[in-house]
């Protein structure tokens, strides 16, 4: 692959398919729709050939030779400003093994959105070029590696999720659109900042000698090239390091989205159509956690581990929290909200334990929270699409009526919960043992352990409410699955028993990088830059 610039390709391919749904008229409903899927599914083939290409053994955090399918130009050039200097501005990107588990989620999660995109009728023409404009920004964050292009792709994701919530949403749709824009906003105002001041406390080397200051993240992610007078120089004793980490951790914890922030989340999830739900779930809470390990802790090592608690009690939090909000829900969805609130705590649980087996949990569960909790969402649109309701009291014996509809939720009621030989079993169990071997967060990983308990409870009950018992006559017409939602669910169903039963085929590729992000942030920033400075 040396010199193709696949990754340019897989992250822009979704404007090749807006420009050309552009010239298409917009009553011309099938080929719209046909472009998008065809477009979407060139990103999954994409994304195989990079997960088929990728060298396993290659780390990345300090050394760009490390990262793969690297991609590096000057983007952005300006002199002549005195008190600033030259701003340099890479376009710049790569992949490791903590972004190429996510690119694979992003691929899937778009084509199946797409699929589900399917019985759209409002302005179709501009759904998908909305739907395709988000489809980049999602890719660009996984795969950028200058914060600049980073925030950039941050911040496209805010306006075609804005359009595609408050345009085809439910009937509170513009009530979640302003709040999400809100809550989103606030978060990347704090990463600005926080951008804007790493930019001045370090330099880069260029080839002639020349220093200058940079948002390379590779070299943000070195001391060795922070300027004694930097602001947020680790070799600065007055340094605002602490106040900027937490800025940064609150902008990337919005998105997650981490107790107190939490409350755009259900909102959004519960007026959002149902293909957006599922983008907003399997891959946009992601990029909370993906910010933090890929910019907070390779960055700022030694607050990392100074806060590493509060960062498992706020996991602890979610987990709890989330669960008990979810047993208390009688919609259908927004049961399926909180639960997504509870099942990302246990990401930010494994973080927290800065161990290599549980950090591996955390990435791992990023990924199959978000194969699961898509196939959540899809579920309450497909029962939602035919009786127009979401109440769980409203149904009973559905499985008698729905009986293929039924055993996909049961796969994806049981993943969820963590059975053994389904995907969520060996995340949340990597996650727990890498927490546990941390004395000073023991006790918040026994107590995040209800959140087991919690969770087969709500999801049991909601299984018992919606699917056993006598049929609800009312429903006695309903229609089991057809073709195109097969489609959607078998490709879900597939990984999540998959990965389930050989979880190596997605750890194999994570455990060499996290293990270098793990011994960089364990090592201490201040044992990296003495020696070299």
């Amino acid at each position: 692959m040396s010199g193709f610039p696949i990754l340019t390709l897989i992250t822009f391919l979704p404007i090749l398919g807006m420009v050309i749904i552009l010239f298409l008229p917009k009553d011309q409903y099938r080929p719209i729709r046909y472009t998008a899927l065809i477009i979407t599914a060139i990103q999954v083939l994409l994304a195989v050939i990079l997960l088929a290409n990728y060298n396993y053994s290659a780390a990345g955090v300090f050394d760009a030779k490390s990262f793969q399918f690297v991609e590096k130009f000057r983007w952005i050039e300006i002199s002549g400003i005195s008190w600033l200097g030259t701003v340099k501005i890479d376009y710049f990107l790569g992949i490791d093994g903590i972004s190429m588990p996510l690119i694979l989620l992003t691929a899937i999660i778009s084509l199946i959105a797409t699929i589900s995109s399917w019985n759209i009728e409002k302005a179709v023409k501009g759904y998908f070029l909305m739907f395709l404009l988000l489809d980049t920004g999602m890719m660009g964050v996984f795969v950028a590696l200058d914060f600049f292009l980073f925030y950039i792709f941050w911040e496209l994701m805010l306006l075609p999720m804005y359009f595609l919530i408050g345009i085809w949403g439910g009937p509170r749709k513009e009530y979640a659109a302003i709040k999400f824009f809100i809550y989103t906003l606030f978060g990347s105002v704090f990463i600005l900042l926080v951008m804007i001041g790493l930019y001045f406390s370090a330099q880069e080397t260029l080839a002639n000698g020349t220093k200058v200051f940079t948002f390379n993240l590779l070299e943000l992610m070195n001391p060795k090239n922070y300027t004694a007078t930097g602001i947020l120089s680790p070799i600065n004793p007055h340094n605002l390091r602490f106040i900027a980490y937490i800025a940064l951790f609150v902008g990337f914890a919005i998105k997650i989205p981490m107790f107190p922030f939490h409350t755009w989340l259900p909102d959004a999830h519960v007026e959002a159509p149902t293909p957006i739900s599922v983008i907003l779930a399997g891959v946009l809470l992601k990029m909370g956690t993906y910010g933090i390990l890929r910019v907070s802790y390779p960055i700022f090592p030694e607050i990392t581990r100074d806060l590493m608690w509060y960062i498992a009690l706020f996991g602890m939090i979610n987990i709890i929290y989330g669960a008990l909000v979810a047993m208390a829900q009688k919609d259908f969805k927004k049961l399926i909200a909180y639960s997504s609130i509870s099942h990302m705590g246990y990401v930010l649980l494994g973080m927290a334990s800065l161990t290599t087996t549980g950090t591996n949990g955390a990435v791992l569960q990023m990924f199959n929270h978000g194969t699961i909790t898509a196939m959540l969402f899809l579920i309450v649109g497909v029962v939602y699409d035919r009786a127009h309701t979401r109440g769980l009291d409203d149904f009973g014996g559905l499985a008698v009526q729905m009986p293929a509809y039924t055993g996909f939720v049961t796969v994806a009621f049981f993943a969820a919960i963590g059975l053994p030989s389904l995907s969520g079993f060996i995340s949340e169990a990597l996650v727990f043992i890498g927490a546990f071997s941390i004395n000073s967060i023991r006790i918040l990983t026994i107590i995040s352990t209800l959140g087991i308990l919690l969770g087969a409870g709500y999801m049991l009950w909601t299984l018992q409410r919606v699917f056993l018992g006598k049929l609800n006559e009312k429903w006695a017409s309903l229609p089991d699955l057809e073709p195109r939602e097969y489609v959607m669910f078998i490709p879900l169903t597939i990984i999540i028993i998959f990965l389930g039963v050989y979880p190596s085929a997605m750890l194999d590729i994570m455990n060499t990088s996290v293990n270098t992000l793990v011994n960089v942030v364990n090592n201490g920033i201040h044992t990296l830059t003495l020696g070299g400075l």
